[in-house]
């Protein structure tokens, strides 16, 4: 018998049951991949991470000050850093190219309806078009959009796209003065709304910051649940994100 600890955190809020809510097991040794499959079926969420030390010497705990740990991922490096009350997160950024909005017509249709678009815009890196509603588009307009998954899905037939970004401008002399609003959708990887969603970032930090001149910038993720993220884009071709998160479960597995 084998118990494996497991932790339900939520990230990008400082609030229970906001945010994005994942799934973290800390392991003493590898796993099988069917069992990763399996524990991840089991928790029923967007995430689950598995950690295993490759340093043993590592420690993230909170009587570290600001500790930086690398964890080497399936997608890369990722380097987190603890940061007051919360994390930093070192991504790449990856900027995106504007596109003809003809192109995406039926993918944009089949998400805003006839709302009025300012921009469009495609990461071929990340697979991810961007689109911007009108600026005489409020917050409401983009909380209350009814994005059907299985239309969406059915209407992208470029090949190009494996997830959608709506967003529009914020509200920076409002508090808490956020510089612009999203929401992420995926239903192509089987998330019709992903609550917050970090590497669309990389994309949304790159689009805003050069509309709006700024490296730092607060954004707001307004799925039901909502989240929060600070972001500094970099000269390095980098971009850091930093949020809190909160534990609302703590337990163990029993295989």
């Amino acid at each position: 018998m084998m118990e494996i600890p497991v932790y339900t955190l939520d990230a990008f809020t400082n609030s229970p049951f906001k945010g994005n809510p994942a799934a973290v097991c800390p392991l003493i040794r590898e796993l099988s991949d069917d069992l990763y499959q399996k524990i991840a079926v089991e928790m029923n969420l967007s995430e689950t991470a598995f950690i295993t030390r490759i340093n043993q010497s590592d420690d993230f705990t909170k009587e570290n000050i600001n500790p930086t740990l690398v964890f080497e991922t399936r997608s890369g490096e990722l380097a987190v850093t603890r940061k007051g009350e919360g994390y930093v997160m070192d991504f790449p950024l990856n900027p995106p190219t504007q596109e003809d909005p003809n192109e995406f017509r039926d993918i944009i249709k089949a998400a805003v309806g006839n709302h009025p678009v300012q921009d469009v815009y495609l990461s071929s890196n990340t697979e991810k078009l961007l689109v911007r509603l009108a600026d005489s588009c409020d917050r409401s307009v983009l909380t209350s959009l009814k994005v059907d998954p299985v239309t969406l899905q059915s209407s992208e037939r470029s090949g190009r796209v494996k997830g959608l970004i709506l967003t529009i401008k914020g509200s920076p002399n409002c508090q808490p003065g956020y510089d612009f609003y999203s929401r992420y959708f995926a239903p192509w990887y089987g998330i019709p709304e992903d609550p917050v969603t970090g590497s669309a970032h990389t994309v949304l930090g790159s689009y805003w910051s050069k509309k709006l001149g700024k490296k730092k910038m607060l954004a707001y993720q307004c799925s039901s649940r909502g989240g929060e993220l600070e972001l500094e884009v970099r000269d390095d071709g980098r971009i850091n994100i930093a949020g809190q998160a909160v534990t609302v479960l703590q337990g163990s597995i029993t295989l």
